[in-house]
């Protein structure tokens, strides 16, 4: 498994620790030129929940890796908070913004899979 798999396992692993809504992981690897591998994404119920969801993302890959996002967004209003680890971008939104969104129609020519609850996931150390 390599960097930005373990990144996206680890990620999904925190979202799913903290109940995050309807997750799924975009592979990004097929498409040409694309800027990074892998996206992540879910939303939260609400600005307090889409905040520690970000929040605990950060911790797990950070204490699983050692990985820190090179550049965070949106953690003020908390309705889109960008992760940005290079290789792996995690995309924690409230509902109605991602559904105005729609990222995984955008990248719908991408390998899409919706993590299930309670679904075993390999994530990698720890």
């Amino acid at each position: 498994m390599d960097e930005a798999e373990q990144i996206a396992s680890q990620a999904i692993r925190a979202l799913d620790d903290r109940k995050g809504v309807d997750i799924v992981r975009v592979d990004l690897r097929g498409i040409m030129n694309c800027f990074c591998s892998f996206f992540v994404i879910c939303h939260g119920t609400s600005g307090q929940h889409v905040a520690g969801l970000a929040d605990h993302v950060r911790e797990t890959v950070q204490d699983a890796l050692g990985e820190k996002p090179a550049h965070v967004e949106g953690m003020n209003q908390a309705t889109w908070v960008l992760l940005d680890y290079g290789s792996t971008v995690v995309h924690v939104f409230q509902r109605e913004q991602r559904e105005y969104y729609q990222l995984e129609e955008f990248w719908a020519d991408a390998g899409i899979t919706k993590i299930e609850e309670n679904t075993p996931i390999y994530y990698g150390r720890k």
